[in-house]
């Protein structure tokens, strides 16, 4: 363990002014520290504990967190750079206004995480559990939430261009005023989903049971892309896309360079 991580394990739990963490600290126990402004470079914090911490502006540039539980744990205006949060536990997180560009939150742990205004384009969401989850306002263009658990997420006003949503779980989830330009929605399933004022753009829906979602209306329907197997409520009308009318999704950020270690590595703590 590297001398700073020793200290903050064992002594006073404000060590808001620490200055960064390095190295390897599997499953340290780090709950409820005050980690404001922390900086984790290269750091190894894989089932490391850090419940309820408070980790706001934090950095985590190539920080392996993956397993790692963070529930509870406050990461609002965090930067996130090649991270991985993997399989991570983050129940009831706050991660508001995060800027986590590509990070993998593969089968993460998220549920009734408030991730309102998160920048995570391109990230990594596949088979994580999103469940009443808040990202209203979030940047998630070109993400992948494929085999997804969102129930009861929302998604209002979330940027949702070029995601793909396939065989993900989005029964009442709100995606009112999304914009899901060439989304994939293929075979996921909306059961009293709310897409009222969503922008379908080009959105794949072949296959797609929208029979009991919310607040869909004709001229969304004629924007999309759907197929005989389409399913869509009482009165409206699915139609197959025109040649040409399907829109090329944005390309998800390139992964960031690992950061490069520093020639003679220091760990400071401030400890009142």
């Amino acid at each position: 363990m590297a001398p700073g991580l020793a200290t903050a394990a064992m002594g006073d739990k404000d060590v808001a002014r620490m200055v960064s963490f390095g190295g390897a600290c599997a499953k340290c126990e780090l709950s409820g520290r005050k980690l404001a402004g922390a900086q984790f470079m290269g750091a190894n914090f894989v089932q490391a504990s850090l419940v309820g911490s408070d980790l706001r502006d934090a950095r985590f540039v190539g920080a392996n967190f993956s397993r790692a539980d963070l529930s509870r744990a406050d990461l609002s205006d965090a930067q996130m750079v090649g991270a991985n949060f993997g399989a991570a536990v983050l129940t009831d997180a706050r991660l508001r206004d995060v800027e986590a560009p590509g990070v993998n939150f593969g089968g993460a742990d998220l549920s009734r995480a408030d991730l309102r205004d998160a920048s995570a384009s391109g990230g990594n969401f596949a088979r994580a559990n999103l469940a009443n989850a808040v990202l209203q306002g979030a940047e998630l263009s070109a993400a992948n939430l494929s085999r997804t658990n969102g129930r009861s997420a929302n998604f209002r006003d979330a940027a949702l261009t070029g995601s793909n949503l396939v065989a993900g779980i989005f029964d009442h989830a709100s995606f009112r005023d999304a914009d899901l330009t060439a989304a994939n929605l293929s075979g996921a399933t909306f059961i009293n989903a709310d897409f009222r004022g969503a922008d379908l753009q080009s959105a794949n829906i072949a296959g797609v049971d929208l029979s009991r979602s919310k607040g869909l209306d004709q001229d969304q329907l004629d924007d999309a892309c759907a197929d005989g197997s389409t399913r869509v409520p009482a009165g409206l009308v699915a139609k197959a896309c025109h040649r040409g009318a399907r829109v090329r999704p944005p390309a998800p950020p390139r992964p960031p360079a690992p950061p490069a270690p520093p020639a003679r590595p220091r760990y400071l703590v401030a400890v009142d």
